[in-house]
């Protein structure tokens, strides 16, 4: 896993965060802004299989791959199905419920466009649609004191860049 190469004095350094995501920083005198700092998190580098996970996050949708021979729902995408073999696989969108797997609580901002976001809660959940369906996510608007296995939660998207949405979860808010 490569580290992001802050910059200092003049010219341009290319850097690599851990998805592989390349940009350029001016090692001149930077403004750091909310664009400029989300920039400096590590954001999705999506494939074709992955791209319409990524498209549909933009669009404020949790689609999940699903294989259309035996219905089983898979997540991270793949090129088969992982119960039956089947490649013939599709995208749907799902309720965007889910429960608290597990999660760790980071108190030091794994890069610089999370040092707003601390402490950050890192989880994985798993979706309402199937046993055993995890995705790795962030849990926004919940103390750490209130997380507990099971809690049931929702999808909410967080827009890093113009290009780019994330999926997030936060606890279910109560009806009135």
């Amino acid at each position: 896993m490569k580290r992001l190469q802050r910059a200092t004095n003049t010219g341009t350094q290319v850097g690599e965060n851990c998805t592989g995501v390349i940009y350029r920083c001016q090692k001149e005198r930077l403004s750091v802004t909310a664009e400029s700092e989300a920039v400096l998190r590590p954001l999705p580098l999506g494939d074709e299989v992955s791209a319409p996970f990524w498209e549909a996050a933009k669009a404020g949708r949790l689609d999940i791959q699903r294989c259309r021979a035996c219905g089983h729902w898979n997540h991270a995408p793949g090129l088969a199905c992982p119960a039956c073999g089947s490649e013939d696989l599709g995208y749907e969108t799902v309720s965007g419920k889910a429960t608290l797997f597990t999660w760790c609580v980071l108190r030091e901002a794994p890069a610089p466009g999370f040092r707003d976001m601390l402490p950050l809660i890192v989880a994985i959940v798993e979706l309402a649609e199937q046993p055993h369906l995890l995705l790795s996510t962030n849990i926004v608007g919940a103390r750490e004191e209130d997380l507990q296995l099971g809690l049931p939660l929702e999808v909410t998207f967080e827009t890093v860049t113009g290009d780019c949405a994330l999926p997030q979860f936060r606890p279910v808010r109560e009806q009135a």
